[in-house]
């Protein structure tokens, strides 16, 4: 009878599906940090993972071990050598946040453009009424926007900017060199050229070990541009945004991702009434929650019913040759 340990609150979605499977017995353990599930490692044939870490100590004491299930697609904070040694393989979840964050994204890119935050305090404090008056407020039918990134969100978003009568671009090297995907989106491999075209800059890539856009890109970019990150922290080097917020270059921002999170008090983007912040949410709504939940939980179900999809295991080359 399989153990399954859910480290982190799940969806009560999830939590029915592992309660009404057969023969499945369960640990539920709601804090997220690895101090709070590791004492229960040890009994555990399946982990489902939250953003907690595991590190090499808690895989040494997971002897039943057999899978682990992340409740996303991210695992930075899992020690896959580890993993590896043990044959124990990772599954994330397939697509389940892509509209979650491409409308999260469009909201942002709104908001920043029309200075939403600069309305809404012009009506919540009628001293500041006139502020109507300067026109800043712009429209996006027309504008160009560049997505860094056109995988799967990257397209959703396409999708909705070009409902809004925006002409869309992409830089990808990756899909440069695989193929691009068919459509009216075309790409720009020169980074370069690409941000001096556009309006609008939307991040849609994974990190890297420097910024995407730091002082010298942004230098690149076309004056009164709106940038808007979804993706991660780092991408975009923060103290070259606000650079850049200060000379006007960029003239307003959306902001979900930060290098540290949440940011220190006193971090300079708390300071511009253009720069709309929000905390690590574009993915985390009460439909996505649940599609994260179920299909986390399902991998785990799939796998000892031997149906697992391979294409959701990250480390099955490694599990499959020896090599990473």
């Amino acid at each position: 009878m399989p153990h399954v340990l859910v480290a982190g609150k799940l969806h009560p979605s999830g939590i029915r599906m592992l309660q009404e499977a057969p023969d499945i017995t369960l640990d539920l353990v709601e804090e997220v940090s690895e101090s709070s599930y590791a004492p229960l490692i040890d009994r555990a044939d399946a982990l489902i993972l939250r953003t907690q870490p595991m590190t090499e100590e808690t895989v040494a004491r997971a002897d039943r071990l057999r899978l682990v299930s992340r409740h996303g697609v991210g695992y930075d904070a899992v020690d896959m050598a580890a993993l590896n040694r043990r044959g124990i393989p990772l599954c994330i979840v397939g697509d389940v946040n892509t509209v979650s964050v491409a409308e999260h994204t469009m909201m942002m890119m709104l908001a920043a453009i029309k200075r939403m935050l600069r309305a809404d305090t012009a009506v919540r404090d009628p001293s500041r009424w006139g502020w109507r008056n300067r026109l800043e407020a712009g429209e996006v039918a027309g504008k160009t926007l560049l997505l860094l990134g056109y995988g799967r969100i990257g397209r959703r978003v396409a999708m909705l900017a070009q409902a809004f009568d925006m002409t869309v671009i992409a830089h990808d090297p990756w899909l440069e060199q695989t193929g691009w995907p068919e459509g009216s989106v075309r790409p720009v491999a020169d980074l370069a050229a690409a941000l001096a075209m556009a309006d609008v800059i939307s991040v849609h890539m994974p990190p890297s070990d420097r910024p995407l856009l730091g002082r010298a890109e942004l230098a690149q970019v076309k004056p009164g541009a709106v940038l808007v990150n979804t993706a991660r922290g780092g991408i975009v080097s923060e103290t070259a945004l606000v650079e850049a917020l200060k000379d006007g270059r960029i003239a307003a921002a959306g902001m979900d991702v930060f290098l540290n999170e949440p940011p220190e008090d006193g971090h300079p983007l708390l300071a511009f009434d253009q720069v709309l912040l929000s905390p690590h949410i574009a993915g985390l709504t009460a439909e996505g929650a649940a599609r994260l939940a179920t299909h986390s939980v399902q991998n785990v179900l799939d796998f000892f019913a031997g149906t697992l999809d391979p294409s959701l295991i990250v480390n099955a080359n490694f599990l499959k040759d020896g090599t990473p």
